[in-house]
């Protein structure tokens, strides 16, 4: 049941004898003419309930506080690699000791298909948006849980805590994209104008990882266990998405199926922008679109729905 503050207001008769005791030379029909005053400007008492259903985003209350959400990006990556020996080296590390793992199982040993590019190269261009996205949602799910004492003790907009997780990890895209510019330089695959493409994947990849990752992160307060099927979904979303092999080796009466997974577009379209070998799957493209948009407003709406409790639960 919804909470109901009462706002008390003092009687005007009370009023009204403060007012006598203060000037004791007051007539009655002095005291009277005060009370009556005072009674007429009295309204009501108010009643302050919790909205019901679906409630307004508030994006100004986002403006508002874009400057706090820089500062809790900046403290997110300052965080993830404090007292580490390699540092932002690990951004590094992980797709690419993923790659070498990829094409020697993959690649080499079960002759895994790479449209025409070669394999270490396919592979490290599929894990880039892949581990991007997978590292967001993972954080963002647990940052209102890890931001407890931040939540209860001041009030801003809780939509900021999830967006710094998943803001921190373009820093790590950032770094492991060098590296896949160096790996075409070694394989001699040419660079062309479909790279120009690329900031808009990667803001597409990015409003996906927000959209899931508020929704996991106000799931992940009222239940706990969320926590723990967080890396289980991701691990299984891996597989689901043409991360080690081509959208291409799905037969086409069965390729709407991992249409509908809004990773497919996103990772197709990467390589495609990247290797400017193949053409870009507009459908596959548009679907992935669609699908984001569909499920950061959902979450936006779910998030804001949830977030009145937020501070009593966490």
């Amino acid at each position: 049941m919804a909470k109901v503050v009462k706002v008390e207001i003092v009687e005007s008769k009370q009023r009204a004898a403060i007012v006598s005791s203060n000037y004791p030379k007051a007539s009655a029909n002095s005291t009277d003419k005060a009370a009556s005053a005072i009674s007429s400007q009295v309204q009501p008492p108010l009643k302050i309930r919790p909205s019901k259903g679906w409630v307004a985003l508030q994006l100004k209350d986002l403006w508002h506080y874009r400057e706090l959400l820089y500062f809790l990006t900046w403290r997110d990556i300052k965080v993830r690699y404090k007292q580490t020996l390699l540092g932002a080296a690990w951004a590094i590390i992980q797709p690419l000791f993923a790659m070498l793992l990829f094409t020697l199982f993959f690649g080499k040993l079960a002759g895994m298909p790479s449209d025409g590019i070669p394999y270490p190269v396919f592979a490290y261009a599929g894990l880039l948006p892949w581990m991007f996205f997978s590292n967001a949602v993972t954080n963002s799910g647990n940052s209102l849980v890890g931001n407890a004492n931040l939540i209860t003790k001041v009030y801003f907009p809780r939509m900021i805590i999830p967006g710094a997780a998943v803001g921190a990890g373009l820093v790590d895209f950032a770094i492991a994209f060098v590296i896949l510019i160096g790996l075409m330089i070694y394989y001699h695959v040419g660079l062309t104008w479909n790279l120009l493409a690329v900031p808009f994947l990667l803001a597409l990849a990015t409003l996906l990882a927000l959209g899931v990752g508020m929704w996991t992160s106000a799931l992940n307060v009222k239940y706990r266990d969320v926590r723990y099927a967080l890396p289980f979904m991701i691990q299984l979303w891996m597989f689901a998405s043409p991360v080690i092999y081509p959208a291409s080796l799905i037969p086409q009466k069965w390729r709407w199926v991992l249409w509908l997974n809004p990773l497919t577009g996103i990772i197709e379209g990467f390589r495609s922008s990247v290797f400017g070998a193949n053409k870009f799957d507009w459908s596959a493209l548009g679907l992935s679109t669609a699908i984001t948009f569909a499920m950061l407003v959902y979450s936006a709406y779910n998030f804001r729905r949830m977030e009145r409790v937020f501070a009593d639960i966490v």
